[in-house]
């Protein structure tokens, strides 16, 4: 926990503009996929059983989509606009399927800013190792916002 400590926060939204874009490279290893698949509880033969995969159309496993969702969250937190902000909405499209051990290659655009509602929206598009589009879709984010300035009241619900 990082109380007491203060964590640089991401950009602000009058930070930000259009045009701004992140690439991201991730490969899909087997520790990321199993510990994902513990932590949600998730036994997808789809995922992880190569037999029942193989008589599939996908014809070996996939990573869950949810999964590579959580990448692109990750990448939100981290990056653009980065610690402090929040996914509020998105809209994700899957056209083709991702399989362990790929290598993702992530492009984020910044395509909107509102400061009236405190938000930016980022398209987000993937493509694999043989430039297939993986991924396709637009998220809308809350950058941090500006922290007012602690009292004696702030902490009373710790």
């Amino acid at each position: 926990m990082l109380l007491g400590k203060k964590r640089k926060l991401g950009r602000k939204i009058e930070e930000m503009s259009i045009g701004e874009k992140l690439t991201l490279t991730e490969k899909i290893e087997d520790n990321e996929l199993l510990l994902y698949l513990g932590l949600t509880n998730d036994a997808n033969p789809l995922y992880i059983q190569h037999d029942y995969a193989s008589q599939t159309p996908f014809k070996k496993p996939i990573v869950p989509s949810i999964m590579l969702t959580g990448i692109i969250t990750s990448a939100v937190s981290k990056y653009l606009p980065g610690p402090g902000s929040h996914i509020i909405e998105q809209n994700i499209d899957f056209p083709k399927p991702v399989y362990h051990y790929a290598t993702i290659q992530f492009l984020f655009e910044v395509t909107e800013i509102e400061p009236s509602s405190h938000t930016v929206t980022i398209t987000v598009t993937a493509v694999n190792e043989d430039d297939e589009k993986v991924i396709n879709g637009t998220i809308k984010v809350c950058p941090p916002h500006k922290l007012e300035k602690m009292n004696s009241h702030t902490l009373e619900n710790f």
